[in-house]
């Protein structure tokens, strides 16, 4: 499993299964299986992949450390990247189809509706990650400093069920909000208690 992981080819085998998602969202856009109503289909199923992936690069961490397998965290850049891709491509799908990319009525529904608002802070936050997330980045910002900024993933993790809960009650359907609250929570909770286990002094 190791090796595989330390494989040429493993970031690219990733990067395509990340990209599976929108490849398949593609297939039912040539096709016209996206059901009655396409564009809130593709709104949906962009911001459902957000969400996915920003559990699945949350989960890199813990997985990490309960294997010890330190060859994973060369995996968390690609899937954080597919985070802000989704989410990028939810926000266009919205612009586009619900407001006609008419950015003076989107900044007025952003400021108008609490949830789209929080939806875009927490888009706003990904961006900063995304564009730091390379080495160069890393090198100009400084260690501590990258890891200090990287640290709104947190407040994503936290925007993201609020926006989601916040789209779901329209509706009174809160059963995946629940799957998601429940995951991000319990990963954000085991985030929180290992760094509190750490700072606590050693005994012999």
């Amino acid at each position: 499993m190791r090796s595989w992981l330390l494989h040429l080819h493993s970031k690219k085998v990733l990067l395509f299964f990340c990209c599976l998602p929108f490849f398949l969202l593609v297939y039912k856009i040539v096709y016209d299986a996206l059901g009655p109503n396409p564009a809130e289909a593709l709104i949906r199923g962009t911001g459902d992949w957000s969400i996915r992936f920003l559990c699945i690069v949350l989960f890199v961490t813990p997985l990490r450390v309960w294997t010890n397998t330190p060859a994973l965290t060369r995996f968390r850049r690609i899937i954080g990247v597919s985070v802000f891709a989704y989410a990028t491509l939810h926000l266009l799908c919205y612009a586009g189809f619900d407001m006609g990319f008419d950015w003076e009525d989107i900044s007025k529904d952003i400021i108008k509706r609490p949830f789209i608002l929080v939806g875009f802070l927490a888009w706003i936050f990904l961006s900063l990650m995304a564009l730091t997330s390379t080495n160069a980045a890393i090198k100009w910002l400084g260690v501590k400093r990258w890891q200090l900024l990287h640290k709104l993933v947190y407040g994503v993790a936290v925007l993201a069920v609020v926006h989601f809960y916040w789209m779901k009650s329209a509706k009174h359907n809160f059963k995946e909000v629940f799957v998601y609250a429940g995951i991000l929570g319990f990963l954000l909770l085991w985030r929180f208690l290992r760094t509190i286990k750490n700072k606590m002094p050693q005994t012999s």
